[in-house]
């Protein structure tokens, strides 16, 4: 009876022949939330963010600060010596002198636009860091599946490695008993060492993919909990785009945030306009010193005639009309104009931009539902046609190229399925992205199709292909 080389076999030896990657021990395997919130706890990016956040918020009380009063005290201790040559006369004045100055703002334009500037800027700060937030979440399922996606691509190299070592070693027995030639031994040794070069390449990508975990989290995982292929794959809902652009318009962060800029764009220009309107204070101060510091005793002929402490106070209304200030006022204006038409171009950009991604988000996700589905088929088909390859290379009507030509297809399918499956996920997190409605309970959602037992060298395929293949092989069977 000729025996045939199944996918199920191939696993099984990747699994127990092949030990080129240590499993960890499963108390140490660590699931997608788990991540997400040491990524919350120890992103340097996120917290560059928070502390940008915090200090922009501190424009609100800056420009409010100008309409509040303002109330300053001094002291002023001096010693003046004054000399007249005819006649001649020499006097000295010193003493110390107090003050306090209270100004109270009435009408200042500017500063009340520049203070409504200021809380559309914090709104906007609010926002960016909100997206920031938000992309955090994405960012540590893209790291968290890389690793996966790395691990199952090295199970199914190490897999296919298997194979291609075992065709080398029935070429071999082939060519000691006369039934092929040299030429099949150095196909099947070439086909081997391409499999082995494609299999450190994977461990490399495994190795990076932990890293780029580490770097966004600033801790070291051994392992990660799988995701099960019990996964549903389903189109979104609902599964219209325009539904979802409505969404993005509305709720996309980075969207709400442009809107913002532009409110402080147009307040920053009424500021700039207001440069042209006057101003009104109400003003205050008190001084007290002796005569001469305060200045009541001005030429020796007046000396002595006041003594003791002097003490001034005066209240008033002080009003300034700016007339012209070398064109300043009138270039601000024109600055902030173009300042308000460049941050509404960036809006429209942007909105544009969050559309595009949206739309093309939705159809990635329609087209990863069916991908995912015809890479499955497209497993059992190619491990089918490799099983009935090996059996007509058996019975020598097909050569040792077909064969391994067919192996090759298999594994690539492989690797396709496993790929389509992670940018499903993924994509349904950008959608949500983009639609501004991602949030941390969309990876909860996942926790339960992840499998803490899962091993890449024995999961890395759905568990029913082998049994599925056979099927398809003998015709009676539609998967």
């Amino acid at each position: 009876m000729l025996r045939r080389l199944s996918l199920a076999i191939a696993v099984a030896a990747a699994s127990n022949a092949m030990a080129w990657a240590e499993q960890a021990p499963l108390s140490t395997k660590t699931d997608l939330v788990t991540v997400y919130q040491e990524a919350a706890a120890n992103n340097a990016d996120l917290a560059a963010a928070r502390a940008d956040y915090e200090a922009r918020s501190e424009v609100v009380p800056q420009a409010r600060a100008g309409l509040l009063p303002n109330l300053s005290a001094g002291a002023n201790l001096s010693d003046t010596r004054t000399q007249v040559d005819s006649p001649s006369t020499t006097s000295s004045r010193s003493g110390t002198v107090y003050q306090a100055n209270l100004s109270q703002p009435l009408f200042r334009a500017d500063r009340w636009f520049q203070l409504q500037a200021a809380k559309a800027s914090n709104e906007q700060a609010v926002l960016e860091l909100s997206a920031t937030e938000q992309n955090l979440i994405l960012q540590s399922a893209e790291a968290y599946f890389a690793v996966l996606r790395a691990q199952d691509n090295l199970a199914s190299t190490k897999a296919e490695e298997a194979a291609f070592k075992r065709q080398l070693d029935q070429a071999n027995e082939r060519f000691d008993v006369g039934l092929s030639d040299k030429t099949d031994v150095l196909e099947a040794q070439a086909g081997f060492d391409t499999a082995r070069a494609n299999r450190i390449i994977a461990l490399r990508q495994v190795e990076d993919a932990f890293q780029a975990l580490t770097t966004l989290t600033n801790r070291d995982f051994s392992a990660l909990e799988g995701i099960e292929h019990s996964l549903p794959i389903l189109a979104p809902t609902p599964n219209d785009a325009k539904a979802w652009v409505d969404t993005a318009a509305a709720q996309n962060l980075n969207l709400q945030a442009s809107n913002y800029a532009v409110d402080a764009a147009e307040e920053t220009l009424r500021q700039r306009k207001s440069g042209h309107a006057p101003t009104l204070d109400a003003v205050a101060s008190y001084q007290k010193g002796d005569n001469d510091s305060l200045g009541f005793s001005n030429n020796a002929a007046s000396v002595n005639r006041f003594s003791g402490d002097v003490e001034q106070r005066s209240i008033g209304l002080q009003l300034n009309i700016p007339l012209y200030s070398g064109g300043l006022t009138s270039s601000q204006v024109r600055e902030s104009y173009q300042r308000l038409n460049q941050t509404e171009q960036l809006r429209e950009s942007l909105r544009r931009q969050v559309v595009q991604n949206t739309r093309n988000l939705h159809r990635a996700v329609n087209t990863d539902v069916e991908t995912v589905q015809a890479r499955k088929q497209s497993i059992i088909s190619n491990q089918s046609a490799l099983e009935a390859t090996e059996i007509g290379y058996q019975v020598g009507t097909r050569n040792i190229v077909d064969v391994l030509d067919a192996q090759r297809e298999l594994y690539s399918s492989v690797r396709n399925y496993n790929n389509a499956r992670y940018d499903y996920i993924l994509n349904n997190l950008r959608l949500k992205q983009a639609a501004g409605t991602l949030s941390p309970d969309d990876l909860a959602a996942l926790e339960q199709y992840l499998k803490s037992d899962y091993n890449p060298d024995e999961d890395f395929l759905p568990p029913d292909l082998a049994k599925a293949a056979e099927a398809q092989l003998r015709g009676n069977s539609q998967y």
